[in-house]
């Protein structure tokens, strides 16, 4: 059978995606861009086999620490990455993908996510992070969720200079004490 030119670039234009579409997925390819942009925190999971009860408890739990997360194409994120300057994450788009960010925590959504991520072992895991301008792989999202809050870790450190100057104080009183009975 000949298929003539014309017929070739007909069939072609119909295996084209409409323009209406191509518009809707580069607004779509934006919004996730700047997203990204602005997040000081992002954690990239694979949900694969997720059961809806604990995707809708999940989901409520990022909305209670002001996480957004959304489930995306790969192919959409993969031109979002590239534009927002988060390339890095192109190694781990296979499969199911979902975004947990964060424009003000750093740490919520590393915390969150590995939560979910203990709990569902088998069906919910993270790929990759982004944590104040570092990527980080699973095992350091699992270490930093492990930490304190920030403002215990900083209460802990305020604590221990508290102690070492009221040592030092003590110190100071006792040779003072010292020289005062020698004289």
């Amino acid at each position: 059978m000949n298929i003539g030119r014309a017929e070739i670039l007909i069939r072609k234009e119909k295996d084209m995606p409409s323009n209406k579409i191509l518009l809707e997925k580069q607004k779509t390819v934006d919004l996730v861009s700047d997203k990204l942009k602005s997040a000081v925190s992002i954690v990239a999971v694979d949900y694969k086999g997720i059961s809806v009860a604990n995707d809708t408890e999940l989901r409520a739990e990022m909305r209670q620490n002001n996480i957004d997360y959304f489930v995306v194409k790969n192919s959409i994120l993969r031109f979002a990455c590239e534009k927002s300057g988060h390339s890095e994450f192109g190694s781990i788009l296979e499969g199911t993908t979902a975004l947990a960010l964060s424009t003000e925590d750093s740490i919520a959504p590393i915390k969150v996510v590995q939560k979910y991520a203990d709990r569902l072992r088998d069906v919910y895991n993270t790929k990759k992070g982004y944590i104040e301008g570092k990527y980080i792989e699973p095992t350091e999202i699992k270490a930093i969720a492990t930490l304190p809050p920030r403002d215990t870790l900083i209460a802990m450190v305020a604590g221990s200079f508290n102690s070492i100057i009221s040592s030092f104080a003590r110190a100071i009183s006792e040779v003072v004490k010292q020289k005062e009975e020698a004289a």
